[in-house]
């Protein structure tokens, strides 16, 4: 009985020598040397660095040229007659001319047209376009409502390549039975935008 105790306790002290010799070649060599006791089923895993990463990315942007609308032609619808029934002047965009109910068109010294404008901006950019709903111009103390504005480019269009647009504007004059002779002027303002 004592042998057996005895050889048993020789067995126990050669595994620690062992265990312990084996932690301090894991500590100068870098390297894990699996006795048995640490991890019994072989399962350390190396270590595989940090749980997060990093990337950076770059932020731009890119203001473009403004978009730029100029007249280049007047709206204007000629030279009418008014007569004793209500009547109406409407200005195609493409400049042409017709009358309709109680008026005449003079064409002795007559000039009419579509009002023109020319647009600069972003090439082959999109952008719409806002038209008036009706205006009215004055001689005095007498006035003519101009309605029913059209577009030659609809409401919304785009530059060509090189960032260039023609846009020509349409209209309908109302004139009353007995218009008042004279010069009727005023304005109006057409409104044109990036979409």
């Amino acid at each position: 009985m004592k042998k057996s105790i005895l050889i048993i306790a020789v067995a126990l002290v050669s595994m620690l020598s062992f265990n312990t010799n084996a932690q301090q070649s894991h500590l100068s060599t870098g390297m894990h040397i699996n006795s048995g006791l640490d991890d019994p089923a072989g399962l350390i895993i190396p270590s595989q660095g940090g749980a997060t990463a990093t990337a950076t990315a770059s932020a731009t942007a890119d203001i473009v040229i403004p978009l730029e609308i100029s007249k280049d032609v007047d709206l204007v619808f000629g030279k009418i007659a008014a007569g004793p029934s209500a009547g109406s002047v409407i200005i195609a965009t493409d400049g042409s001319r017709t009358g309709n109910g109680g008026v005449t068109l003079i064409a002795a010294g007559n000039v009419n047209s579509a009002a023109q404008f020319s647009l600069i901006g972003y090439p082959e950019a999109t952008f719409s376009i806002e038209l008036p709903a009706l205006i009215t111009i004055t001689n005095g103390g007498y006035q003519m409502n101009v309605t029913d504005f059209v577009s030659s480019l609809g409401n919304t269009s785009a530059l060509d390549v090189n960032g260039v647009s023609t846009l020509s504007v349409g209209a309908t004059l109302n004139v009353d039975a007995d218009q008042q002779p004279g010069l009727y002027t005023g304005s109006f303002d057409i409104t044109v935008a990036y979409n």
